[in-house]
């Protein structure tokens, strides 16, 4: 077997596709596309985004945001968030044509074509670091990607991040069963 380096570089499988929803000073929703993110606690996440995201900005002042799963259906929408910048573009988040409900938990949008939401409060951000921790309040799913009441990824269809080859992929190809498959080797 061969294998080739490819240096220290933030290259992971998956890589969620997060778009992170904010409200501004005048309670205009604003979206941004977040990778580089993950769960640190049963009830938090971290992030890492830079400062100067009208984002940041944003939850500095609100003290909340949510974390959108980012879906194959609106693919287009979700890079375009993160190639246009909020601090100029206005109305960015209607641009992408998201549309948004302000949550019942946080003061933050969540984001209606998506279908998936992660509604946080925020507990830190370092600007140094440029982390962004956040409280897991509520997880929110649009009843139409359920069955039988439980989330069904292939109606989710989540998109995630290939750092290897700049490329979203869609996840849900079941493989196995957690806590299950691995028996066999007791």
């Amino acid at each position: 077997m061969s294998r080739k380096d490819f240096g220290a570089k933030p290259f992971s499988y998956p890589q969620p596709v997060w778009i992170i929803a904010t409200y501004d000073e005048n309670g205009v929703p604003n979206a941004m596309n977040a990778a580089w993110g993950g769960i640190s606690e049963t009830d938090e996440v971290s992030v890492c985004l830079s400062v100067g995201h009208k984002t940041c900005k944003n939850f500095e002042k609100t003290g909340a945001f949510t974390i959108n799963m980012a879906t194959a259906d609106y693919v287009a929408a979700c890079d375009y968030v993160g190639i246009s910048s909020g601090n100029k573009t206005e109305d960015k988040f209607a641009r992408a044509g998201f549309t948004a409900t302000k949550s019942s938990h946080v003061n933050a949008p969540i984001i209606n074509e998506l279908s998936v939401c992660l509604e946080c409060k925020v507990k830190s951000f370092d600007h140094e670091s440029c982390i962004l921790k956040g409280e897991i309040v509520n997880v929110s799913v649009d009843e139409s990607v359920l069955t039988d009441g439980k989330v069904d990824v292939s109606k989710v269809k989540p998109i995630t991040f290939d750092p290897f080859n700049n490329a979203y992929h869609v996840v849900g190809e079941k493989v196995g069963e957690a806590w299950k498959s691995g028996k066999s080797l007791m």
